[in-house]
């Protein structure tokens, strides 16, 4: 199959490009490399992917490769990611998340793409878990521009779907992690704490630490794309593992992968914060024939070992 994938040179974009090419596909990224490392890619290149620096926002630009491509699928996972950044220039966030998947969206409904596959989010569509475990279904109720956005292109995608025939399928992930994940950023917290084990510092725990996340391991979303990919079932499906882990949780775990203490220092709970999400991933189980597989224990080991 012949693949492009947004975002490609970034976390979760370079595995998935890592699988494609394992199993045999042409893979094309396009990206503006603003967050995404290109020696993500070292390893698909010499494998033969291309790589193309360019911007969402460039509809033409993303039309002409759209074009000359012909992909079978995209992958859409170029955004904006950081929270704090859409609260402090929503527009800005808009016009990436936003109008860049429109972009996306208008040119493989040109050059007659098979399949999107688009990139959504979990926790940040729902804001604050009402009915936990949360399904597609609980109240869309975001705490920032940046899942207003999310679920905004969503609903671009079901519109390309509705009026073109363009067959797309939004993944809401829960929280990602695992190699490659920047330790220096402010998107992955578990990326942050293995960061601050390497350099042997202290995590920062916000509040009282007992806030929960739904994490979920890069190569389970990965897989959940490939599936994705390969179906024909549209709308949202919720990518995560059911299971909430708390901050405090995370400490534990990681102290218990090094032979020194690994204490938080306790800072104010930060506003607007979520308290509790977690996803029910009962219709990926159905639909797509998804589950995780990795646990948060496997999971963090795997992510150290990857870093040092």
């Amino acid at each position: 199959m012949r693949a492009l994938v947004t975002g490609g040179s970034g976390f979760i974009g370079s595995n998935l490009v890592d699988a494609l090419l394992a199993r045999g596909d042409e893979v094309t990224v396009i990206d503006d490399l603003s967050t995404g490392r290109r020696d993500n890619l070292d390893g698909a290149l010499a494998a033969g992917a291309e790589l193309l620096e360019l911007d969402i926002r460039d509809a033409a630009a993303v039309l002409d490769v759209m074009v000359r491509v012909a992909p079978a699928a995209v992958f859409h996972l170029a955004a904006q990611i950081d929270v704090r950044r859409s609260v402090a220039d929503p527009g800005a966030d808009a016009r990436i998340n936003v109008e860049g998947t429109v972009n996306v969206l208008e040119a493989a409904r040109q050059a007659g793409v098979t399949r999107v596959v688009n990139t959504s989010s979990g926790g940040a569509i729902y804001g604050e878990g009402r009915s936990l475990p949360a399904t597609e279904e609980h109240p869309v109720a975001p705490e920032a521009p940046y899942g207003q956005s999310k679920f905004c292109a969503e609903g671009y995608c079901e519109l390309f779907m509705r009026q073109h025939g363009l067959s797309t399928i939004s993944l809401r992930y829960g929280n990602v992690f695992g190699p490659r994940q920047d330790p220096l950023g402010e998107a992955g917290v578990i990326a942050i704490f293995c960061g601050k084990v390497l350099e042997d510092g202290t995590p920062t725990v916000f509040g009282d630490g007992l806030q929960t996340r739904d994490y979920v391991y890069v190569s389970d979303v990965v897989e959940a794309n490939l599936l994705a990919a390969g179906s024909r079932a549209s709308g949202p499906f919720n990518i995560g593992t059911g299971v909430a882990t708390s901050v405090l949780d995370l400490v534990s775990a990681l102290g218990d992968l090094t032979d020194r203490p690994f204490e938080p220092e306790m800072a104010p709970e930060r506003p607007g914060e979520v308290r509790h999400i977690v996803l029910d991933t009962s219709r990926a189980r159905e639909e797509l024939g998804w589950e995780a597989k990795v646990g948060i224990d496997e999971g963090l080991e795997r992510t150290m070992a990857s870093l040092r």
